[in-house]
Order: structure tokens, then C-alpha cells, then sequence
């Protein structure tokens, strides 16, 4: 199946010049989000993963499938104020200003094998935040699973040494693969 087909492009959102890559249409279609879901875990079935930690909102969507075909946990990391109990917290800066992660302490033990699952790799600015959240928690990172990778950002090199897998990538050396994407008519509505 190709997955592509199932990512909408949407010019000029949320502003200008910005190529918009809308997942909703793959959502909505229920083989594309199992194979979506059985590509997001391939590369980690052997890999005895203890723990899927997802950051809101998006990450969810997938880290807690992800974390069924896994075998494994779902730990939810969070910004300040939405979880109840002691907290291990990451503040982290951002183009412009300041943000932070949290996750409950008991959240993932000391020396779990954890899996970090988002939908978008972009810049990487809130994965590495959730790697330095994780690195406190004395967990032990396998790796990191994404749906979508815009190479061209340059989040990959954000998250060295951990591992990164993504399913589609955007945007990379190939230049004409880029515009194919962008002028090919537009997915399937939701």
C-alpha cells in the first residue's frame, strides 16, 4: 500500500510557504493506519521494547497502537499541568520562548527499554526535549519511530546517537521527488 496516497498536501498552512503534510485522510482510512502502524513498529519487534512514550497530541495517536504491537507499555508525556502525579519535568527552549515535558515518575523505571513514536519528525526540537526527559528517568532509548520525516529540517541529526526510523520522508536529496509530491493532485477527503 502506499501510504502517500493517504497524506494530504495542503499549500500555504499555516502560513505562507509552508507545505502542510495532513495526516487525517490516512487516519481515517483503516488499512492505511494498520500499515502505517505495522511500519512504525517493524524495525523494533525484536528489540524487547518495555516502554512507547508519545509527547501530546499527536504522538498518541500512534504510540498507543504502536505500544499494543509492541508488546509493550504506553507512557504518556505531557505539558506542565495535565498530569496528577510526582512528575520528572524537561524545560526546553524553543525558536521563541520556552516549553516543557513531563512524565510521572513511575511512569518508566530505571533501565526500561523505551521506544519514543511521533507522528512528524521536523526541526526535532520536542523529540530531543523528550530524549533529555527520558535520560532522567534513566530509562534506556532503542530508538525513535515516525510516521513522517521532513529531511530537509534536519531533525534527524537533533536526535544522534538514537536511533531514527521513519516511514515516509519528505523533502530529502531528492529534489524531484519533492515537487512530484507537490503537484500530484490532492489525497483522498476526510
Amino acid at each position: 500500500m502506499d501510504l502517500r496516497h493517504h497524506v494530504r498536501d495542503i499549500p500555504d498552512y499555516p502560513k505562507p510557504g509552508i507545505l502542510f503534510r495532513d495526516i487525517t485522510p490516512l487516519l481515517a482510512h483503516p488499512e492505511a493506519l494498520t500499515a502505517s502502524v505495522e511500519e512504525m513498529a517493524k524495525p523494533f519487534l525484536d528489540q524487547k521494547i518495555d516502554v512507547v512514550a508519545a509527547a501530546e497530541a499527536r504522538g498518541f495517536i500512534f504510540g498507543t497502537p504502536l505500544a499494543m504491537r509492541l508488546n509493550a507499555g504506553f507512557v504518556p508525556i505531557r505539558k506542565p499541568g495535565k498530569l496528577p502525579f510526582d512528575l520528572h519535568s524537561f524545560a526546553y527552549e524553543l525558536e521563541y520562548g520556552s516549553d516543557e515535558l513531563q512524565v510521572h515518575v513511575d511512569g518508566i523505571k530505571p533501565g526500561q527499554r523505551v521506544l519514543i513514536v511521533d507522528d512528524l519528525l521536523a526541526t526535532g526540537g520536542t523529540v530531543e526535549a523528550c530524549l533529555r526527559l527520558l535520560e532522567k528517568c534513566d530509562a534506556e532509548v532503542v530508538g525513535c519511530s515516525f510516521l513522517i520525516h521532513l529531511v530537509a529540517l534536519g531533525g534527524e541529526a537533533r536526535l544522534s546517537p538514537y536511533h531514527v526510523h521513519s516511514v515516509l520522508e519528505y523533502g530529502g536529496d531528492d529534489a524531484e521527488d519533492e515537487l512530484s509530491i507537490q503537484n500530484r493532485p490532492p489525497g483522498p477527503s476526510v
